[in-house]
């Protein structure tokens, strides 16, 4: 190191007290007692030692008060430092010949006395270094336990004083409550870190007060989520309303508005439940209001478990389904409308399970779950080298060629060897380019588009065919579509299905078949079901249909025959109109 260089060593610092008495005799005597030991900073009226207090507090050790100050008394002193929280966790020693004071100066925060006259050298520095220290000793206690931004506890401890609140209060009904701030990151994003930390550190001081006015404890989890165990209620939009804070408005016309946070409770709890299991629970019923601006309370009950427990069974199952193939891959046609009669042009691949103990599960279960979890990769594999394999084999055995779709889902698309994987599969089953379709769900190409819009880009390249999924959704902007690598627009079901509805407006419809001509790619309506649609349909500019109308999905050897029947006369190749 080099010489002139500065060394902080915190161990072999003097501590610093702050010596407030208005006798100059008092003060000499203490100076000389404590001096070698530490550094006295020396007040002689109280508004001199709040005025230090200001400027020190953050490096001041202990406090040596006299209650007999010339103009603040020492006992105002001691509330005003205990009722600061800058200056709370500093230590007080009273110095006193009044014996009576004990009790109040306690009560307000003090920790220990030095009765006047003086006692010994040694007596006054033994009380002042244990004060200190175990000062020193609470305030390391204090930031490990606690989270640094809220001053809440941090979850790790929050878990083991619930445990010691259910030891003490076996039998009394308890709620474990999440509560989380809706799009927080946008509000990070938008008004800065800072400005989010302080919400956060708002959300925490109103979510302490309530437990301490309710009982119960409360944690910052993570981020954006608040823990509160806390006595069973019957009504809880009080206490949402409690944490609710506000934001101010930009001062150009914008009115203050209110942060959302979103609550859920799994009430009356199971003690019998480890502490992180409760709160699992209050998280599902959280999200189960997530993105609802109607409804921002939950509670966790017997449906919501019973839908947990089913899925934890279907993730567990899943590996042994693709094992023994439990997974059937149907097929549903797609008819092109624009001849005067509808020639069936290709057909969609849609996943069954068929479960050995639960029969059908619908794939309006399994595949958000296996999305979310991210086994929907290893599902649309299967799915993917399943239907590839029929292409070829009806190719083989029946000399004949029909296009098939299959989903590529939003995690797919984030797999690395995607592009490589899929190109493997067409030349493994001797497929040509437009054999293999590739359905691309429109909410794919939000978040990182621009990354997607590369890998479908990527796909085309090699001869895929790309077909927008679920259309009509609402994740779609105009511009985004003029920059999306798509050949053709598949209008979602319930899009359809609401347009038909019995006050049938089907203006907006219309306007996105338009768009469809606009941008020169094919319509396809999936979810048709009856005559009147499809002639309707027809009538907008719609080119495909696909829907109950004219099939329902078939297992593979039902849908070869209903293949065979509907074969083009005079040719072996289904292929949707040019242009």
């Amino acid at each position: 190191m080099a010489e002139n260089q500065t060394s902080f060593r915190p161990s072999e610092e003097k501590r610093r007290i702050l010596l407030v008495d208005d006798e100059v005799i008092n003060q000499e005597i203490l100076q000389m007692m404590l001096r070698d030991t530490y550094e006295v900073v020396p007040a002689l009226t109280g508004k001199e030692a709040l005025d230090i207090l200001h400027e020190q507090y953050e490096i001041l050790n202990l406090v040596l008060l006299d209650l007999n100050l010339p103009d603040i008394h020492g006992l105002e002193v001691l509330w005003e430092m205990k009722n600061d929280s800058r200056y709370a966790r500093i230590p007080v020693i009273v110095m006193t010949a009044d014996s009576d004071a004990e009790v109040e100066c306690l009560t307000l925060g003090a920790i220990d006395f030095i009765p006047k006259p003086y006692p010994r050298q040694e007596v006054v520095l033994a009380r002042v270094r244990r004060t200190i220290e175990l000062s020193e000793d609470r305030d390391i206690l204090h930031w490990t336990e606690r989270d640094r931004l809220t001053g809440l506890y941090n979850k790790d401890f929050f878990c083991r004083y619930a445990v010691q609140l259910d030891a003490r209060h076996k039998d009394y009904p308890t709620d474990a409550i999440l509560l989380n701030v809706n799009h927080f990151h946008t509000i990070n994003e938008r008004y800065g870190k800072k400005y989010g930390d302080e919400l956060l550190r708002e959300i925490g001081q109103k979510a302490l007060e309530f437990v301490e006015e309710a009982g119960g404890i409360a944690c910052r989890s993570e981020a954006d989520n608040f823990l509160l165990y806390c006595p069973s209620r019957e009504d809880y939009a009080p206490l949402l309303e409690k944490v609710s804070v506000r934001m101010p408005g930009s001062g150009n016309g914008e009115e203050e508005s209110r942060v959302w946070i979103r609550m859920g409770v799994y009430a009356g709890v199971d003690k019998e439940l480890d502490v992180e299991r409760r709160f699992d629970r209050a998280k599902s019923a959280a999200d189960t209001v997530k993105g609802n601006f109607t409804k921002n309370i939950a509670v966790y009950d017997d449906s919501l478990h019973e839908r947990e427990m089913l899925e934890q069974q279907l993730i567990e199952d899943f590996p042994a389904a693709l094992r023994e193939k439990q997974f059937d891959v149907y097929f549903q046609p797609k008819f092109d409308v624009r001849p005067e009669k509808p020639v069936m042009c290709s057909a969609e691949a849609l996943v069954r399970w068929k479960h050995p103990r639960l029969g059908m599960i619908s794939p309006g279960i399994f595949i958000p779950l296996f999305e979310n979890n991210g086994l929907i990769f290893q599902l649309d594999c299967y799915v993917w080298t399943e239907a590839a394999g029929r292409i070829r084999d009806w190719k083989e055995r029946l000399g004949i060629t029909l296009p098939v779709s299959v989903n590529v889902s939003r995690v797919d698309m984030y797999e690395p060897g995607l592009v490589d994987l899929l190109r493997e599969l067409c030349e493994q089953n001797g497929l040509h380019d437009g054999e293999l379709l590739l359905e691309v769900t429109e909410s794919a190409y939000t978040g990182n588009s621009e990354q997607i819009v590369e890998k479908v880009r990527q796909l085309r390249e090699i001869g895929f065919r790309i077909e927008m999924d679920d259309f009509g959704s609402g994740y779609s902007s105009l511009n985004m579509l003029s920059t999306l690598p798509i050949d053709a627009l598949k209008l979602d079901m319930q899009f359809i299905r609401n347009a038909f509805k019995e006050k049938k407006d089907t203006r907006l419809l219309e306007m996105m078949i338009r768009l469809a001509e606009t941008f020169r790619v094919p319509v396809i309506a999936e979810g048709v079901e009856t005559a009147e649609q499809v002639a309707a349909l027809k009538e907008m500019g719609c080119d495909i249909i696909q829907g109950y109308y004219f099939s329902r999905p078939l297992p593979g050897a039902d849908f070869e025959t209903f293949m065979l029947e509907n074969r083009p006369a005079g040719g072996d190749c289904f292929r949707p109109k040019e242009g």
